[in-house]
């Protein structure tokens, strides 16, 4: 299985999540995980997804996704998951 973190950030809007993973269902990506919270019209979301079986690579994936969220108004980001572990140790 290969692990990945996915992050959405911005304001809040109706569809945010349907849109994300209607993206990922798409692409055969599997959410294994998912958090999601809303403070004062801020929307926050944590996914870890299974990218073991998508339908292109993963640059394509993260190409993909950052402008899904320029065009519903939010920032998002996907690592692997080796890589969010590394970056958040300290």
């Amino acid at each position: 299985m290969n692990r990945s973190i996915i992050t959405v950030v911005g304001r809040d809007t109706v569809g945010i999540i349907a849109k994300v993973c209607s993206y990922l269902a798409e692409n055969n990506i599997n959410i294994l995980d998912i958090s999601q919270t809303i403070v004062s019209g801020y929307f926050n979301m944590m996914m870890i997804v299974d990218t073991g079986h998508i339908t292109g690579d993963f640059h394509k994936l993260t190409a993909d996704l950052e402008n899904l969220g320029n065009t519903i108004g939010v920032q998002i980001k996907c690592q692997r998951e080796e890589i969010f572990d590394k970056m958040h140790r300290i």
